[in-house]
């Protein structure tokens, strides 16, 4: 690896440090009702968000509580010496896009047979921090 592309790799991976990111692939709930709970969080403090979604009685906002835990775990991973309440850690992204569908057979009267789709999505939270010279 030559000098440049190894400092601009350090340039890349230091301006990631603030940027942590979570997916959730197949998950066996449809786009529209994940999407109700993702709109809630979206842009919000993580503390705020984890109240949100852990006072929730919706099925999707248990995974995305996990989620969003796992999220957070990441940017530990990548900022050991730093602490999650000095970092101001927020929502910056939350994307929910349509996965798989499963195409079944119900049967329906005179013989004839409508097709059921049990939808799936895949989720992806990104978290970013704060600086502290922003003001709110």
């Amino acid at each position: 690896m030559g000098v440049r592309k190894r400092e601009r790799a350090e340039q890349v991976k230091e301006a990631k440090k603030n940027i942590a990111f979570a997916k959730l692939n197949n998950c066996p709930t449809s786009p529209r009702k994940m999407r109700l709970m993702a709109d809630l969080v979206r842009g919000e403090d993580v503390d705020k968000a984890l109240n949100i979604l852990k006072f929730s009685q919706k099925e999707s906002s248990r995974r995305l509580e996990k989620l969003l835990l796992s999220a957070i775990a990441n940017w530990q991973a990548k900022n050991e010496d730093a602490s999650i309440e000095d970092a101001n850690l927020f929502v910056q992204e939350i994307r929910v896009d349509g996965g798989t569908m499963l195409k079944r057979l119900r049967t329906a009267p005179q013989g004839r047979a409508h097709r059921i789709r049990k939808r799936s999505n895949h989720v992806t939270v990104v978290l970013g921090a704060k600086d502290n010279t922003q003001s709110n």
